[in-house]
């Protein structure tokens, strides 16, 4: 069970990091090239197009587990202390539990009311190609 418990803090300490490198390449004193190398990392992770393609067995998903986060390292390294500091905190505050469930239930709302409203565009477009 303590192993668990390990895994849920380094996993909420990876989300808080890479929320807190967000907000940094959002703050305008953050350097260029820092804001280029997250770039980079983020459109690496979610490109199609790897160094190793990720049909070959474990070779292709280890880029994947070493590039990114050495990448993201490194931009958190270019990242001015103070700047990072602040976003941490920034981070933090905004990933407590207890405000992320307003959050959550805000979200699940909205998709709730989006889905309801397109069943509703269904239904209504079913009868009037039945009326036909």
């Amino acid at each position: 069970m303590n192993v668990m418990k390990q895994w849920k803090l380094k996993v909420q300490r990876i989300k808080v990091e890479t929320y807190a490198l967000y907000l940094a390449c959002r703050d305008p004193r953050t350097p260029w090239y820092a804001k280029l190398l997250a770039g980079g990392i983020v459109a690496y992770a979610v490109s199609p197009i790897d160094l190793i393609p990720d049909f070959i067995p474990v070779l292709g998903v280890l880029d994947d587990l070493v590039i990114v986060p050495l990448g993201a390292l490194l931009a958190i390294k270019m990242v001015p202390k103070e700047v990072m500091a602040e976003c941490r905190e920034k981070a933090r505050t905004a990933m407590d539990p207890r405000a992320s469930k307003r959050t959550r239930y805000l979200v699940a709302a909205i998709i709730i009311a989006i889905w309801c409203l397109v069943l509703a565009f269904v239904v209504l477009l079913a009868l009037r190609v039945a009326d036909t």
